[in-house]
């Protein structure tokens, strides 16, 4: 007999809450995130289920709904079901004003965190945020997650110089997030360094933990997801991102999300989460 349960369930929004980029809830039961970064700190906690992750090329794991993951801004990470029933998840994109980005190295060898109150707080703020006219309320349970969350990073070693280092890497990266929109040629970024493309590639991919064209395909896919957030349109918005047509952003955005950008862009204005 085969269930009629849906294999994916999504909801996203912007709320009005400073700080708050993206607010997004989903249960997947077959999905693979591919590596990607994010502009923002990612904060999930799990209702249900099980992920495995890999952040920064070590793997990492979370059960049940003890744990709050917190994924730093600018370091690679990727994420799976574990099991056939997946995993139900709430997840807050954090900007700067909540955590500054130079915090991202402490974060990176300790995503996981058990934390049962800190937990409880993120669990109020969704219902809060769930509730339009309740900004006050969840502008002040964001405060007092800030507090705990600089408590844990506060607890953590910095990270000694590595592979971030990389100078060459570096320089390729700025250029990367310079051009994400126009894009730009192997050769031509290699030409404009004065590298190797084959070394460039490697360099690129020892430092950051993926290729070059897989970070500039995740940049677009978070431009993406904030433009269909504001009520533009997903053929608009595959052209103003950089990719070359709808069915380009519909093949990445679903590899990236786990939707597509027309399900994603649906619950937008806090309506009934999407199905498929």
């Amino acid at each position: 007999m085969t269930s009629d349960r849906p294999r994916t369930f999504v909801r996203a929004w912007r709320p009005a809450v400073p700080g708050i980029a993206e607010v997004f809830h989903a249960h997947f039961t077959r999905h693979a995130y591919p590596a990607h970064t994010h502009d923002t700190w990612d904060l999930m906690i799990l209702d249900d289920g099980s992920v495995d992750f890999a952040l920064d090329r070590q793997r990492h794991g979370a059960t049940g709904s003890a744990s709050v993951l917190l994924l730093p801004p600018g370091i690679p990470h990727d994420g799976r079901t574990v099991t056939a029933s997946g995993f139900r998840k709430r997840n807050l994109y954090l900007d700067a004003s909540v955590l500054p980005q130079h915090l991202a190295g402490r974060a990176a060898d300790a995503p996981v965190l058990d934390d049962a109150l800190l937990r409880g707080r993120i669990d109020q703020l969704h219902t809060a945020l769930a509730h339009p006219g309740d900004g006050f309320d969840a502008e002040s349970r964001l405060t007092f997650i800030r507090e705990r969350l600089h408590f844990h990073l506060a607890a953590l070693q910095p990270r000694a110089p590595g592979r971030e280092a990389n100078r060459l890497a570096a320089q390729l990266r700025d250029l990367l997030d310079s051009r994400t929109r126009v894009g730009l040629s192997l050769h031509e970024a290699a030409a404009t360094l004065y590298a190797d493309p084959t070394h460039l590639i490697r360099c690129f991919r020892q430092t950051y933990g993926l290729p070059p064209h897989a970070y500039l395909t995740g940049k677009r896919i978070e431009h993406a997801r904030r433009l269909l957030l504001d009520g533009h349109r997903p053929a608009e918005v595959a052209t103003t991102v950089g990719l070359h047509d709808q069915a380009h952003l519909n093949r990445h955005f679903t590899r990236h999300v786990g939707t597509t950008p027309a399900r994603y862009q649906r619950t937008r204005s806090g309506s009934s989460p999407t199905a498929s």
